[in-house]
């Protein structure tokens, strides 16, 4: 069967449709995700996908019920174009999330009622809803570090809309990882309370649960954004990675976490793989962001306190 998809917020905020993970060749990052994740690609298959509008290569890949899009700008680096201008200041980063929106106008309408800017693909300014707008991205100067692509279509042949779904995602819980399902993206945050105000107001997330982890030495907020969590995380040591992170970057997307069965199995197969790993403590592990192309990826057997996705 597909995928269950929840929604939020007034206008349908539902799948997560991919995270975008923004390299110097696609196809090397897409290689990396299909060997130590046992990435499934959907799109790119034989090489990665050139949009013109956006001067960029790209592929698709699940890991689990998390779709990766892998991405590169075009050589040489076009900075008039969005693509361009991200590579030109941050190089191989995580980029952005993804969102399919039921009513899409509405929530443009609603977002530049707030006075967010809103940009269109390839660039330039969204005042408002339009006919045959299918995607646009409102700005993370105004979201607190949250580069969301908001799209009006699902993303073609998505194996979680397939009634094959149900049988196909079983296979990562048998992978050496033992990955059971994606838990959150975390955002680096310079003041928390004010972005989770943000988040709430403007995008209508639904609080879940506040905390402090002294492992990461980080104050955080865990937050339902349609079918998918967001934790938001302010640094409380400069010395951490994290806080590394917020002071070069300032609010912007950190890390990607996986629920997993199998610590060892996990940790023992990284290590084949030549990705090395720190065991933050006893259920969690982080990979070296050296490894795994600048983006620390979690993977962790603990449960998550209120977690909607859970059971």
């Amino acid at each position: 069967m597909k995928k269950q998809v929840k929604v939020t917020g007034d206008h349908g905020i539902g799948q997560m449709v991919h995270v975008v993970h923004m390299a110097d060749d696609a196809q090397k990052l897409r290689e990396f995700y299909e060997r130590v994740f046992g990435g499934l690609v959907y799109m790119g298959v034989d090489e990665p996908n050139y949009l013109p509008v956006e001067d960029r290569y790209a592929t698709l890949i699940m890991i689990s019920d998390l779709c990766i899009e892998t991405m590169a700008p075009a050589f040489p680096v076009n900075t008039t174009k969005p693509v361009g201008k991200f590579y030109d200041k941050f190089g191989t980063h995580l980029h952005s999330v993804g969102y399919k929106v039921d009513d899409l106008g509405g929530l443009v309408d609603r977002l530049v009622g707030k006075g967010i800017y809103i940009g269109r693909p390839g660039g330039g300014k969204v005042e408002g809803a339009e006919p045959g707008l299918g995607y646009c991205y409102p700005s993370p100067r105004d979201t607190y570090g949250l580069m969301v692509e908001l799209c009006e279509h699902d993303m073609p042949n998505d194996p979680r809309d397939q009634q094959t779904w149900s049988s196909l995602e079983r296979l990562w819980r048998v992978h050496p990882l033992t990955i059971e399902r994606f838990s959150y993206v975390t955002l680096g945050v310079v003041d928390l309370d004010k972005a989770v105000e943000s988040y709430v107001d403007e995008f209508q997330a639904i609080p879940v649960k506040r905390g402090f982890d002294p492992d990461l030495q980080a104050e955080y907020a865990t937050l339902q954004l349609g079918d998918c969590l967001l934790e938001l995380a302010q640094p409380q040591s400069p010395d951490s990675d994290l806080g590394r992170h917020v002071a070069q970057w300032g609010n912007m997307i950190y890390s990607l976490r996986f629920k997993i069965t199998d610590l060892d199995s996990a940790e023992a197969w990284l290590t084949k793989q030549g990705v090395r790993s720190i065991r933050i403590r006893d259920g969690l592990l982080m990979t070296h962001p050296e490894d795994s192309f600048n983006a620390p990826i979690f993977l962790g057997t603990e449960e998550i306190e209120g977690d909607p996705f859970a059971g």
